[in-house]
């Protein structure tokens, strides 16, 4: 990893890293499905033939022989082609090789109208809930991402939160060094907010490579903003320059923070400058020493990114050969990611119980209850893998490290979501305890294999996951020493997130309390309402309201 170099009152760049493939296979399985339906119109609509739309006109036509599912070419409510149909007609056709498939793109010159009519038909194909979209015409949106935004439920939780709040589009380019490597812009850390609204206060949650390298001293957790490019954080009315500042969009960029580092009574200015950043996704691993004799592994694991495979065989390795008792996995800001990294480290925590037994099954839509529609391939269900996967740079089919753990202790957030919340349910499923410390999680049985079309990666929730016994309802996220009667409620310990000690210090209020349950059997006196609770990767808002941590970093992603 290469260092950040930061000049105080000068500029900073930090690196960071991940990794992902494009799917390709829903094409070709659509392919055959037009084959035998529509000739010779799905090898052109997946690049192998003539145009299957208006190539003439980048503009919306009603006239399109295929628009909206009809052969009249009128939008008609219900009626749907198969996506395959309007697969890769672009407005702006890519040139080139395709780095997720090592093959020229296929992309071909088309309309605005079909990539709203591919986008209409693969999620009436592929949406999980495809019964609550309202078919709206797609003639009527001259972008596609506002028409992808109406493409999903709108019905509420029993809490009364969306129940799909993980709908995102992404431009390909962008999804690919996101997901492939780690690889986004900013500076080399992660914001907190602990008021997005004034007075607004945001901290820094944590770093991406550990110890923070290449930072001013002091800035790191805890850490507080104070004025970015002159603007006031508390009370400052330009929250756009806030933004723009705080969560860069373009490398390059350079910004000038005062921020007060913890346990200081000095604030220090200096400029960042924004760059790649690649993450170190599990830090900290140590062995603490608990009451009677107790060894405590502990691991920050903040990302199921490829390069988390490697780390966290490592990191077991490490934790197994010093013979700990107890595990306290700390995924309050992870959120999610590739789900076999999740079904490794449910395995290596685990061990032998887990052998032969169901990590996660997918149901999709009612439309495909034998046959994984991505794919094509039998639903069967996703095991424990006792064997690398070989997803990041590791050797594949190498046996994995065991802890042989009956129980695991889990520190928890809002942010903690997807593949984080399928280790949680997974080992549940065969009687694992796991004893939650922190916040009530965010809540997403659901995933997606992510879909490439015209130079746009969509987001689609297309699955849920139930565990062995079947279980998989926690919308509302699972609760430690919850109430509701559930399968979401877990024996633990409600505590908000503490920025005043670094992750990893034993003090830290959340990992102070599983130690103190791990010692006594119960939560002990650490008050709740001590620290705070926030959101991390959010924006700072003039009202109310605030945006959750990017969602490509909050999902169960599927590779095949």
């Amino acid at each position: 990893m290469t260092p950040a170099a930061v000049v105080i009152s000068g500029t900073s760049t930090i690196n960071k890293n991940m990794e992902f493939e494009v799917m390709e296979a829903y094409c070709r399985r659509l392919v055959v499905t037009a084959l035998l339906s529509l000739g010779t119109v799905a090898l052109s609509a997946c690049g192998g033939g003539g145009g299957g739309s208006d190539s003439s006109s980048n503009n919306l036509t009603s006239g399109d022989d295929s628009a909206g599912g009809s052969s009249t070419g009128a939008w008609e409510p219900g009626n749907f082609l198969p996506a395959s149909t309007y697969a890769n007609q672009c407005v702006e056709p890519r040139s080139g090789t395709n780095p997720a498939t090592g093959q020229a793109y296929a992309d071909q010159l088309g309309s605005r109208l079909d990539e709203n009519n591919w986008l209409r038909s693969m999620s009436n194909d592929l949406y999980l809930w495809y019964g609550e979209i309202e078919d709206k015409d797609p003639a009527g949106f001259d972008d596609s991402i506002d028409y992808f935004e109406q493409l999903k439920t709108f019905a509420l939780t029993v809490s009364g939160r969306e129940k799909d709040r993980f709908h995102y589009a992404i431009p390909t380019s962008d999804w690919q060094a996101q997901s492939q490597s780690g690889v986004y812009v900013g500076y080399g850390f992660q914001w907190a907010l602990i008021e997005a609204t004034p007075p607004r206060k945001a901290v820094i949650a944590y770093t991406d490579n550990e110890g923070g390298a290449g930072l001013p001293p002091g800035i790191g957790r805890g850490a507080e903003v104070l004025k970015v490019d002159g603007v006031d954080v508390a009370y400052g009315d330009d929250v756009d320059t806030l933004n723009e500042g705080m969560w860069p969009s373009v490398e390059g960029e350079s910004h000038v923070f005062e921020m007060l580092p913890l346990g200081a009574s000095e604030s220090i200015t200096f400029s960042l400058t924004a760059s790649a950043v690649t993450s170190d996704p599990v830090q900290n691993v140590s062995v603490l020493d608990a009451a009677m004799g107790r060894k405590v592994g502990y691991m920050l694991f903040n990302d199921h990114i490829a390069t988390a495979e490697s780390a966290l065989i490592e990191a077991v390795q490490q934790l197994k050969a010093q013979s700990i008792d107890d595990l306290v996995l700390d995924i309050r800001y992870n959120g999610g990611g590739y789900l076999d990294i999740a079904s490794e480290l449910a395995y290596m925590i685990a061990g032998d119980v887990t052998l032969g037994q169901v990590f996660e099954r997918l149901t999709f839509n009612d439309q495909h209850p034998e046959t994984n529609p991505v794919t094509g391939e039998p639903l069967d269900p996703t095991p424990f893998h006792d064997k690398t996967q070989g997803i990041g740079n590791v050797q594949p089919d190498v046996a994995l490290p065991t802890l042989n753990l009956p129980r695991l202790f889990v520190l928890t957030g809002e942010n903690t979501c997807s593949a984080s919340e399928a280790i949680i349910n997974s080992l549940r499923g065969v009687d694992v305890e796991v004893i939650q410390i922190g916040a009530t999680t965010c809540g997403k049985p659901y995933g997606f294999y992510a879909l490439d079309n015209c130079g746009t990666t969509y987001l689609t929730i297309q699955f849920k996951g139930v565990n062995a016994k079947d279980f998989g309802d926690y919308a509302d996220g699972f609760r430690p020493n919850g109430s509701y009667g559930t399968g979401a409620d877990l024996p633990g310990c409600s505590i908000a997130d503490d920025f005043t000690h670094l992750l990893g210090d034993v003090n830290e209020a959340r990992l102070s309390t599983a130690m103190t349950y791990i010692e006594t059997g119960s939560c002990g006196d650490v008050p709740a309402s001590g620290y705070t609770y926030s959101q991390v990767g959010a924006r700072l808002s003039a009202a109310n309201g605030s945006v959750p941590k990017e969602p490509w970093r909050s999902n169960r992603i599927m590779v095949r």
